[in-house]
């Protein structure tokens, strides 16, 4: 009789691609651009994830970025006080 708390162990089979002449392992799926992000195999806990967001803070992005999200961000909030129909004319003096 098995253990009901113990989980069965997957079959291992040696298996080589017949037509694969290339270097490495070629059932590792990897994005070619992993090796460009951040995110990209990281590993897990607290402090794992708060020294990768500092070292994210230290990396220089587009200069322009802040601009361009506060912007999009008004012309969203605008957008949806039309749309809620807000009377906009209490922030102007009269």
């Amino acid at each position: 009789m098995r253990n009901p708390l113990k989980l069965r162990k997957n079959k291992s089979f040696n298996y080589s691609p017949r037509y694969y002449k290339g270097e490495g392992n070629p059932f590792k799926i990897e994005h070619k651009l992993d090796k460009f992000r951040s995110t990209a195999n990281t590993k897990r806990g607290l402090k794992n994830k708060v020294t990768s967001a500092m070292d994210d803070l230290k990396v220089e992005g587009d200069k322009n970025l802040k601009l361009r999200f506060l912007i999009i961000v008004a012309i969203l909030v605008l957008l949806f006080l039309f749309v809620i129909d807000f009377d906009l004319s209490i922030f102007l003096n009269p």
